[in-house]
């Protein structure tokens, strides 16, 4: 991997705030120059629909826009035909879900998943639960949101288990889910393997035809994209046999006033309206970008950065990291006898970013005994020092001064 204090470069928000600490990464990455040029270049330079001129400027987006797929099927080894553009991982898993119950599922079917999932991995299956007689059921975890293989594969006892949807890195506690196992199992038992890939895409290399997975969704903000752009992947039968969850221009090759219509092929049936072309070109920038600095590099980077800031804040005597042993992804913590929000705003006084609350994770508090949490996550553009400056800013966290900043 390129040295960090050069990489750092790259990224305009570092440059013009150098004393700014970004460990929010995990809700939004921050944005290289060469991704904010690929936006505004559209603004500037070739503004234009796709798939609906036949001028220069048209032909040209239509070639970027379509031959993004190949960037986005190279980033995790598929077809690009397997590549559909949505708007983020959440209009992914619903549109699985929304598929998953009217071509695959039947009343009285399961679906398995974890508590630890964010909420777009939990309530569209909810509303199958109430609206098509879908039940929900959960998978054993350890006290860190590990999932426990032996207890996962003696779920399958239960026959009615049509599908299993999971994190491959929880988007609180980090935890790494051993997917491509997950996946031979669900397989043995004739059920769907579905994957959020929020939190795994940006930071390690994930193969589809590995993992075998059957679906898997990722957003572009969180690898250096713009927002607003979504990758869903998905076994082409298995798309070429799902019904899209919009319907509108483009996705269609004719109609009828009879009420007939004719859908393309897929991907196509499943990209209704104008999509988001400059944030989709932006978001192949970005994919060749972490390509380029490589993503086991990446993933090496992280984990021995993690590793420095857990043995850190191991030393505090008025923090509590609820997840010191998963090797990878967000540290997440509380200062003792403070509430986290009160924490997260001391530490924002310090020009320190971090979220805190439930991170969308409602279910979390059943296995870590608390729904309030302090979340730093890190990137590859973060450094030691910052980890340093942070921790001493973690050390003075109190009542008093999480109190004081306030008045």
């Amino acid at each position: 991997m390129r040295q960090v204090e050069d990489i750092r470069r790259d990224f305009p928000m570092l440059v013009n705030h150098p004393d700014f600490i970004y460990f929010d990464s995990g809700a939004t990455s921050l944005k290289p120059q060469c991704v904010i040029d690929a936006v505004t270049d559209f603004y500037a330079e070739h503004t234009s629909n796709v798939h609906r001129g036949d001028y220069a400027v048209a032909v040209e987006n239509d070639s970027l826009y379509d031959g993004a797929r190949r960037t986005f099927a190279r980033l995790i080894n598929c077809d690009p035909k397997e590549i559909i553009y949505c708007h983020n991982v959440t209009q992914a898993m619903n549109q699985i879900a929304f598929s998953m119950a009217h071509d695959f599922l039947h009343e009285g079917d399961t679906v398995l998943i974890s508590e630890a999932e964010h909420a777009s991995n939990v309530l569209p299956w909810f509303y199958l639960q109430k609206e098509y007689g879908i039940h929900v059921k959960y998978m054993p975890l350890d006290s860190q949101a590990n999932v426990d293989l032996a207890g996962y594969e003696k779920c399958f006892e239960d026959p009615s288990i049509k599908a299993v949807s999971a994190a491959q890195v929880t988007n609180v506690l980090g935890s790494v889910q051993p997917i491509k196992e997950m996946a031979a199992i669900a397989h043995a038992h004739g059920a769907y393997m579905i994957v959020d890939g929020a939190q795994s895409v940006p930071h390690m290399k994930v193969d589809v035809q590995d993992l075998d997975v059957d679906f898997l969704g990722f957003s572009a903000h969180k690898m250096c994209g713009p927002g607003g752009v979504g990758i869903l992947y998905g076994k082409k039968k298995l798309l070429d046999a799902m019904t899209p969850m919009e319907f509108g221009g483009d996705m269609n090759a004719r109609f009828a006033d009879d009420g007939s219509m004719i859908l393309k092929e897929t991907p196509v049936k499943f990209e209704a309206g104008t999509p988001n072309i400059e944030g989709i070109i932006g978001a192949e920038a970005a994919a060749r970008y972490i390509m380029d600095i490589g993503l086991d590099s990446i993933h090496a980077y992280e984990k021995e950065l993690r590793a420095y800031f857990v043995e850190k804040m191991q030393k505090l005597d008025n923090i509590e990291l609820y997840n010191p042993d998963n090797a990878w992804g967000p540290i997440d913590f509380n200062a003792k006898g403070v509430f986290a929000q009160d924490a997260a705003g001391y530490l924002a006084s310090k020009n320190i970013a971090v979220r805190s609350g439930n991170h969308c994770a409602k279910l979390l508090h059943n296995i870590i005994g608390t729904d309030q949490t302090i979340r730093a996550s890190l990137y590859f553009y973060n450094t030691k020092d910052e980890v340093d400056r942070f921790v001493k800013a973690a050390s003075e966290i109190s009542l008093e001064n999480a109190v004081g900043i306030f008045f």
